[in-house]
């Protein structure tokens, strides 16, 4: 047998009383932080796979709050792990904590697609300020009034060129149509439909890939998406140029669409606002805008569809306004503050079928919630699927029901389609008043019937109907 020699019972006793002072120091330290419960998945994948083509999204979340916790749990999405924060409890908690406790922030997958790939390595946080300080004057009620006859005038337009001529169509793409083309013309005044079919082709890649898996490989929808916002981002620098010298030639002019506003507000700011950046969020606005809307449009006739007593009751709000209206007059605000039922009904579909899951931020410092301890520059998300169909707020949670929308509605922080606190969706108003004259100036023309009542529902991970919601539709005789 061979004997040890003493130098080497010497370096092995130094190196175990180093592990057991590293064990003591830093294992010690740990056994003090609980963090939420959880597992992140596959590397760079995570467990976006599970959320966005493994069924609904809402059993991906409730599936983990039953297996870990109801207030918090850890897993991994869009290329980054997160603490999702759950329920009534964990939506008020961070809607109060915004620039407290947490911040906003956005994965760096989405900021790849609607940015320029220098700008991705910026603070998510500053531009989400810069995002916003141009937005409070387009997007306040007496700028969007404004608006009303315009979006008035071309869902006419849209539903005489694209519905009338036809006993059925399919809602979704339709939808699509129409919500880009009204974006172009309220954001970047572009009205020409070749303009804006062309527009359209390399923007749905940009929707389909949005949230998809962050695999970024020639012929994944991630890679689509990229590509695609390379071609907007140009068309869209190619705008502001020209915008910018039309400005210079007519500086009295006034700007009644997003992009003159937002050259305008920087001008007067004293500062120069790269091209770029407005670029991006142009592009911003542009995705904000038409998925989410076209998203709702198809849910809410879908389910118009599926209730005759309820698309009666929406019937008649409508025609009361309609017929207060003379030849040709187009609606107003007032119009608009009277279709709540409508808006009901609307509300009802997106508690549903939420056309946007939740946004996410970042802890700025450590804090604790619920008994766990959530470490500064932990990302954060919550999610709409942790409350909008809990029983304990929206009894018989399945069934739809605009009724619970009347007197004064949900209890707080339980129905967020637009989030809340200090970053609730700042383009909430805009989209109650595209969706309610879409509704208008549909059921005033028409009545359908789906041509498959079964239709399934599909998740990626935004909802949509697995055929685009085909409905056979039925011309109202002139009222």
């Amino acid at each position: 047998m061979e004997v040890v020699s003493f130098p080497c019972l010497l370096h092995l006793a130094v190196l175990l009383v180093s592990l057991c002072l590293l064990y003591l120091v830093y294992g010690r330290k740990s056994s003090h932080a609980k963090y939420p419960p959880g597992k992140t998945g596959w590397p760079i994948v995570g467990e976006m796979w599970e959320l966005a083509v493994g069924g609904k999204p809402e059993d991906f979340i409730k599936e983990r709050m039953r297996k870990y916790s109801p207030d918090v749990f850890q897993t991994s999405l869009f290329g980054a792990n997160l603490a999702v924060f759950c329920g009534v409890s964990g939506n008020k908690f961070l809607f109060s904590n915004e620039n407290k406790c947490v911040t906003s922030w956005w994965p760096r997958s989405v900021l790849r697609v609607l940015s320029f790939p220098e700008a991705v390595k910026q603070s998510p946080k500053d531009k989400s300020i810069e995002l916003r300080s141009f937005l409070p004057e387009f997007l306040k009620p007496e700028s969007l009034q404004h608006y009303i006859p315009v979006m008035d005038s071309m869902a006419q337009e849209h539903l005489e060129a694209y519905w009338s001529p036809l006993k059925q169509v399919k809602v979704f793409p339709l939808a699509k149509t129409y919500t880009f083309a009204l974006a172009c013309r309220l954001f970047i005044s572009i009205k020409d439909p070749k303009n804006v079919n062309g527009f359209s082709i390399p923007f749905n890649d940009i929707g389909n890939g949005l949230f998809s898996v962050p695999v970024n490989f020639p012929g994944t929808a991630f890679n689509r998406a990229i590509r695609g916002s390379k071609v907007i981002h140009e068309e869209i620098l190619s705008l502001i140029r020209q915008r910018k010298t039309e400005l210079l030639e007519n500086k009295d002019s006034e700007a009644i669409d997003l992009l003159s506003r937002i050259l305008i507000a920087s001008n007067k700011n004293g500062r120069t606002v790269d091209d770029k950046e407005i670029a991006s969020n142009i592009l911003g606005f542009l995705v904000a805008s038409h998925d989410s809307t076209s998203i709702l449009v198809t849910f809410v006739l879908n389910y118009l569809a599926d209730h005759p007593h309820i698309y009666e009751k929406v019937l008649k709000e409508q025609m009361e306004i309609a017929r207060t209206k003379a030849e040709g007059e187009l609606l107003n605000w007032e119009d608009t503050k009277r279709m709540k039922y409508s808006w009901c009904v609307a509300c009802e579909a997106m508690r549903l079928a939420p056309p946007a899951l939740g946004t996410f931020r970042e802890a700025t410092q450590d804090f604790t919630y619920k008994g766990f301890t959530i470490p500064k520059g932990w990302k954060t998300h919550w999610n709409v699927y942790s409350t909008h169909k809990d029983p304990k707020y929206f009894p018989e949670p399945e069934r739809f029901n605009p009724s619970r929308f009347e007197g004064d509605g949900p209890a707080p922080y339980t129905f967020v389609p637009f989030g809340g606190g200090p970053r609730i969706c700042p383009g909430r108003e805009y989209a109650r008043l595209e969706v309610l004259v879409f509704m208008h100036n549909v059921v005033k023309k028409f009545k359908w019937e789906k041509v498959n009542p079964g239709e399934e529902i599909l998740y990626t991970p935004t909802p949509t109907l697995a055929n685009g919601l085909q409905i056979h539709l039925q011309h109202h005789k002139k009222w």
